[in-house]
Order: C-alpha cells, then sequence, then structure tokens
C-alpha cells in the first residue's frame, strides 16, 4: 500500500494559482464549496493552502475593504495561518496517515516539490473501515 493508491490526481483536485486575486479564490471556494484548496505557482509547486479563514482574516484586517476591492489584492497579499505539510508520493503510508491526522488533505508532490494532487482524509477512514468490517483481509 502506498500514497499513490489513494491520490486524486491533479486534473481532478481544484487549486488555486498562486497568482490569483482574492476575488477569484472567493468565487472558487463558493463554486466548490471547499473551505480550503491548495495554492500552486507558476512552476506547479505546491506552495501552500488558502482556507475561508485566510480571507477572513485579510477581510477584518484591511480596514474599508469591499467586495468589488478583492479583485486587486493577490494571494500572495493574503497570510496562510494554516499549513498544509505535502508529502511525496514516494512516502511512507505512516507519514500520510499522521498528517491526514491534523488535515483534511494532505498535498502530494514529487520529489522536485511539483504538486501532483491530494489525499483526502475521507477515502482513508473509507479504507480503514472497509478493512475493519472485514476481519478476513479480502476487501
Amino acid at each position: 500500500m502506498n500514497v499513490a493508491f489513494f491520490l486524486i490526481p491533479k486534473k481532478d483536485v481544484v487549486f488555486l494559482k498562486y497568482h490569483s486575486t482574492m476575488r477569484q479564490a472567493l468565487e472558487r471556494m463558493e463554486y466548490h464549496s471547499y473551505s480550503a484548496v491548495p495554492v500552486i505557482d507558476a512552476e506547479g509547486r505546491y506552495t501552500g493552502t488558502l482556507t475561508e479563514g485566510d480571507l477572513l482574516w485579510k477581510m477584518k484586517n484591511t480596514p474599508g475593504l469591499s467586495f468589488a476591492d478583492t479583485e486587486h489584492i493577490p494571494l500572495a497579499d493574503i497570510p496562510q495561518h494554516t499549513v498544509n505539510t505535502p508529502v511525496l508520493i514516494d512516502a511512507q503510508m505512516e507519514d500520510l496517515i499522521a498528517r491526514a491526522a491534523s488535515q483534511n488533505f494532505v498535498p502530494v508532490v514529487d520529489d522536485k516539490g511539483i504538486f501532483i494532487g491530494i489525499v483526502r482524509r475521507r477515502e482513508l477512514i473509507e479504507f480503514c473501515a472497509k478493512t475493519f468490517s472485514n476481519p478476513s483481509g479480502e476487501l
């Protein structure tokens, strides 16, 4: 069993580009009903995770900010308060599970830091539930 078994590939993941604006982030997160999304740079490297809380803190700490103004605020100007540490694609399952214990999703990168997808905590829990409900070990 390895990380790739649980991987949701980048093409199926909602993410934001680092050069996106706050407005794009708000609209994308609202449309997909996500409270957190990975952020990648122009070269495809994972740079962090943007959360609804990050956006709310930015709004609170920017006097006079209107929704229309959010199209002029780059994601680079929004501090990220949550650290979703990625795992390498060849990481041990123990590392993946340890990270999933404190993160809703775990970003997965290759050995150059290029974002290749995520592993959601949900799939790990579902796998464990199936394994525990079938003591013979057959899935």
